[in-house]
């Protein structure tokens, strides 16, 4: 009998650790439609643009949010305004200089303030983000929305998988970043703001 329940206690213990693993998301949209979003409103010239080179991957557990870990990468050489002479200023060398600088990225260490109700978590974001070449520790609102195999729904039958939502809107000084520090606030506004609604998967077998 001892033997049975302890095989028994075994073997539900390796269910619910099999039912506790972090599921693995991948933000590479195979639809393009993953985008970030960002608005400088300046006095003279409010600019609003967006980059769809969004890649990366988050670690997320069902059953734990808050041990959420990842990395979201944007290709800077997709930042794009309206205007396309000022997109090439803004990938330019006396801006972002995009050449120099490939990769605007936000990697998490840490979730703070974690609330869950049904699918659906917030939670304060901290971690390195980096711009223009300098990275600094931010803190950021975050909701992350789980999608239990919803991954068919969004591509097509037969696709089998989960779906993590991930959206955030946050700002910052372009002048932490050293993007032209106190010239051109007229036109160009010191602080820009950015949002980010972009959707993982995790196919399944």
């Amino acid at each position: 009998m001892k033997k049975i329940l302890s095989t028994g206690l075994m073997a539900l213990g390796l269910s619910s650790a099999l039912l506790a693993a972090p599921i693995s998301f991948d933000f590479k949209d195979p639809k393009g439609v993953n985008a970030a979003s960002f608005h400088l409103d300046a006095l003279l010239e409010p600019i609003s643009g967006s980059a769809n080179g969004v890649t990366g991957t988050v670690s997320f557990d069902p059953s734990a949010p808050g041990s959420t870990t990842g990395k979201i990468v944007v290709a800077a050489n997709t930042l794009t305004v309206t205007n396309s002479t000022m997109t090439e200023h803004l990938r330019g060398g006396q801006w972002l200089d995009v050449a120099a600088n490939p990769e605007i990225s936000f990697e998490l260490a840490s979730l703070a303030n974690v609330k869950t109700s049904g699918n659906t978590t917030t939670a304060d974001a901290t971690g390195k983000f980096t711009l223009h070449g300098v990275t600094k520790d931010i803190t950021v609102p975050v909701t992350l929305t789980f999608l239990p195999d919803a991954l068919e729904k969004r591509t097509k039958p037969g696709n089998k998988g989960d779906i993590l939502v991930v959206r955030t809107k946050f700002t910052i000084k372009r002048a932490d970043y050293g993007i032209k520090p106190g010239q051109m606030e007229d036109k160009v506004s010191p602080e820009i703001e950015i949002s980010l609604a972009i959707a993982g998967s995790a196919p399944k077998a």
